[in-house]
């Protein structure tokens, strides 16, 4: 079977430009993943590499099947200069590890939680999986392969993640919108949530 990940990252250059850095985490029992830097003005994007090299497989079944499966790759955009977002690199490494290692599929509306800041002084331990398609269009792959999906990630407050878990994922996005929420920001506080 053909390695989507060169295609992966074509897409990715022709969506973004070119990386201006690049690095690689290697957890033990899992493919290496990497983590590429674009700018693009005063914003900077994240962009996973290496997620997509297998689907994503239901954790209930009994053998992981290796053609079957959503497949993504994880993006997150914020504005350069402002605090030390270089950081992230290990945290989203580890997000996109979380299908290998946790059996998670990830999916638009999820909360994925890394346990610490995302950066150093970060107000932001999770994120919100947001919908795909907007920045990064999805690449398709030749059948029986289900498309690469980049699924954009919006950074939450410990606060935002608990208010999302009880209202949704939909009740919260609809929040940042009502109260002009530059989610972008690396150091912006939480919303209004009462």
């Amino acid at each position: 079977m053909a390695d989507v990940l060169p295609l992966v990252e074509a897409r990715l250059h022709s969506a973004l430009g070119e990386p201006d850095a690049r690095a690689a985490v290697t957890f033990l029992g899992t493919d290496r993943i990497e983590v590429l830097r674009f700018r693009e003005g005063d914003i900077v994007r994240y962009a996973t590499l290496g997620m997509s090299a297998r689907p994503m497989t239901d954790p209930t079944a009994v053998i992981a099947d290796p053609v079957a499966g959503p497949r993504a790759e994880l993006v997150l955009s914020v504005r350069g200069g402002v605090a030390d977002t270089d950081k992230a690199l290990r945290p989203l490494a580890v997000l996109a590890a979380s299908p290998q290692v946790e059996g998670l599929v990830v999916a638009p509306g999820a909360s994925l939680d890394v346990g610490e800041p995302l950066w150093p002084g970060a107000p932001f331990t999770s994120v919100l999986v947001a919908e795909p398609g907007g920045l990064v269009e999805d690449l398709e792959l030749d059948a029986p392969l289900e498309p690469v999906r980049f699924l954009p990630l919006l950074p939450m407050t410990p606060n935002e993640a608990a208010w999302k878990r009880v209202h949704g994922a939909q009740a919260l996005q609809e929040r940042w919108l009502n109260h002009g929420t530059d989610l972008r920001d690396p150091s912006r506080k939480s919303v209004p949530l009462d």
